[in-house]
């Protein structure tokens, strides 16, 4: 783990503090980095994961020889990458014999890991392959749908710890207000096997239907790939504890039924 030397300047101080792990988080960067070797494959879907976070991550296009995270001293740079960038969440792409078209996604926590899921890329499908009326093109920065379908994501450990981190990966900035006509993409994930997963993005087309909830309708825009679960890497429980303190007066939130009712549109379609 890197070294954090205690400030005595105060606009380092200050600095360091915007920087420093909070109780009411507003969104996390994403770094996107990558290893000795890529596939052509690997590099598009990093470009294009890329565009999908775009205004919110960081891409590092350098090859980068020292990083193993899953090895012991492997994640020294990644932790120094994600204290240079001030990013919480990193996607590491490799190549190799034994896990090719290889991504690491991973959280930090005060810029230390926090944990890990690696997972393998299958059946990618670039933005360009998907032809649909570029009117319903998602807006940079506009707030995602996130559905998740199949029982594997509550009952199978590796899934459920997919989940979490795909969660804080696509959901963007923590807002307190929804503008319903803002909402204009989706991204699905749906379980196909226990440790398969079906990853499309889709853009929303509102339409009447009567009532106050319009009628939704999903148009895949792409990317779409499958992730194949690989390794994964828990925190330990104490880091658990520290990383989901929260602040005792914030009161619990209802869930937004749109997301069922996107929930259950879909479904109807499969």
């Amino acid at each position: 783990m890197l070294k954090v030397k205690t400030p005595k300047n105060p606009r380092v101080k200050r600095a360091l503090e915007k920087r420093a792990p909070k109780l009411v988080e507003t969104g996390k960067k994403t770094l996107i980095l990558q290893g000795t070797k890529t596939s052509n494959t690997l590099n598009d879907v990093l470009t294009e994961l890329y565009l999908l976070k775009k205004g919110s991550a960081i891409r590092y296009t350098r090859k980068n020889e020292n990083i193993r995270p899953f090895e012991s001293g492997g994640e020294t740079s990644l932790e120094f990458f994600s204290l240079k960038t001030d990013c919480s969440i990193f996607i590491y792409g490799s190549t190799s014999k034994k896990r090719p078209d290889n991504l690491v996604i991973g959280r930090t926590y005060d810029h230390h890991i926090y944990d890990l899921v690696e997972v393998g890329v299958e059946n990618f499908k670039p933005l360009n392959s998907f032809i649909y009326d570029k009117k319903l093109a998602p807006r940079v920065g506009s707030k995602p749908f996130i559905c998740f379908v199949g029982e594997g994501f509550e009952s199978v450990e590796e899934l459920k710890h997919l989940k979490e981190v795909l969660v804080d990966l696509l959901r963007g900035e923590v807002i307190e207000n929804l503008n319903l006509a803002g909402l204009d993409h989706a991204y699905v994930c749906t379980a196909v096997s226990s440790n398969r997963v079906f990853f499309t993005h889709c853009a929303l087309r509102l339409k009447k239907s009567g009532t106050i909830v319009p009628r939704m309708e999903l148009v895949e825009v792409g990317p779409c790939m499958d992730f194949v679960v690989r390794r994964h890497r828990l925190p330990n429980e104490s880091l658990r504890k520290e990383a989901m303190k929260t602040a005792k007066d914030q009161s619990k939130k209802k869930v937004d039924s749109l997301d069922i009712i996107l929930l259950f549109h879909y479904m109807s379609l499969k």
